[in-house]
């Protein structure tokens, strides 16, 4: 699933394949409130270290919507876990278009839950 690509640190710190699953128009709105512009977070994306300790996420209850003949609206929820057991529940929503080069996300935003 190419949601759960952007996941990974092989794609994360790849600038070939972030520019491929993220729209020339793509823009987050973060979990921690920041708003976030392609350029922006790509560069922040490729910069994520070996030595940070994000923790385990899982990702989960995915509901698509078919919004047109070309683009799609994808929401789940996401828990990440680290070692000193801290939790971070999170409801996702992502926006994906259709276009000549593939399936890209135009939209993503994250909010934190309780």
């Amino acid at each position: 699933m190419l949601e759960e690509a952007l996941h990974r640190p092989d794609i994360r710190r790849s600038r070939t394949a972030l520019e491929k699953l993220l729209s020339e128009d793509f823009l987050e709105f973060g979990s921690s409130g920041a708003i976030y512009r392609r350029k922006e977070i790509i560069d922040l994306l490729v910069r994520e270290s070996d030595s940070e300790d994000p923790g385990e996420l899982l990702a989960y209850d995915y509901s698509l919507t078919i919004i047109s003949s070309d683009a799609a609206l994808l929401t789940y929820r996401t828990r990440r876990t680290r070692g000193d057991g801290f939790e971070r529940h999170v409801l996702r929503s992502s926006i994906w278009k259709h276009s000549e080069t593939g399936w890209q996300m135009l939209l993503h935003q994250g909010t934190v839950i309780g």
